[in-house]
């Protein structure tokens, strides 16, 4: 964790009133953890706070989350740098540009959504229009073209229309996300949104919510065929259960692969050979060991 609470005030989210206000930790403490792990081993280092791009504007220090990318990126060592989660109110070039000049950090983000309709994402207060964000999307992909994009939808806000679901569709159509968190909306007691008119009926909410799932577990299985056949670092990561292969393991975007392999394996980088591929996962095997 680099930081803790939120600032933001989306009004379905009860995180501001449970967690508090924003609070960045201080830099070196984080970084003297970060060496501390990188010493023990770990090869996989993921930066966490609810929203990351504001670390550091509640220090009066002068840093960022960009500084604080490159002063992990600076630490020696072969390791992955990951962060979770970004708002695109606050993601933007300076962010895009340090992930792109960072050959440590993971060339993937998640960048939650949650509608595709301007005047839902207002209701939301989520700070960023359909336009803003698909323009965020045009310049992180300018910048990283392999960038695997991950991110939040919510179906059903209240009031939502038929035709602003729809906007999310073809938002979903115009991004192809490699994979998607989606979730029919749920009142949360105490925000702004437990109050709002909520006029469609729950069985067409389900019946969009499947859409969307269809749709996007088609793009998903898209996306990792066309992996099929390349040949990718992955971290070995763990013992499989899947009663097929003995190993998980990821790639740098962070893309599951079951394989086979010794568990010796377990904790260290290699080059695989994708051979294979569903809607969830790949599946390869160890070209180098």
């Amino acid at each position: 964790s680099i930081m803790y609470g939120c600032n933001n005030f989306c009004t379905y989210c009860i995180v501001p009133y449970t967690r508090g206000r924003e609070r960045s930790r201080e830099p070196e403490i984080i970084l003297n953890e970060i060496r501390q792990l990188v010493a023990e081993g770990y090869k996989d280092i993921t930066l966490l706070g609810q929203n990351v791009n504001s670390y550091g504007k509640d220090l009066d220090r002068g840093v960022d989350f960009a500084w604080l990318l490159e002063q992990v990126n600076a630490i020696p060592g072969d390791f992955l740098i990951r962060f979770m989660t970004s708002h695109p109110k606050d993601a933007g070039e300076r962010l895009f540009d340090t992930m792109a000049a960072c050959e440590k950090v993971a060339p993937v983000l998640h960048l939650p959504f949650q509608s595709g309709s301007s005047r839902v994402l207002k209701a939301m207060n989520r700070g960023y229009t359909r336009e803003h964000y698909l323009d965020l999307v045009a310049q992180l992909r300018a910048r990283i073209p392999d960038i695997v994009l991950t991110s939040d939808v919510i179906v059903g806000f209240p009031g939502e229309t038929q035709e602003e679901f729809e906007e999310t569709l073809s938002l979903i159509e115009a991004v192809r996300f490699d994979a998607l968190f989606t979730f029919i909306f749920s009142p949360r007691r105490g925000t702004p949104a437990e109050k709002l008119d909520d006029p469609m009926p729950k069985e067409q909410k389900n019946a969009n919510f499947q859409r969307l799932l269809q749709r996007q577990n088609q793009i998903s299985g898209e996306k990792h065929q066309a992996y099929v056949g390349k040949t990718l670092r992955v971290l070995v990561d763990g013992r499989n259960d899947d009663g097929k292969h003995t190993l998980t393991a990821r790639t740098d975007g962070g893309r599951l692969v079951h394989l086979d392999g010794g568990e010796e394996l377990i904790g260290g980088f290699y080059s695989c050979r994708i051979t294979g591929s569903s809607n969830w996962a790949l599946f390869g095997e160890i070209v180098e060991a």
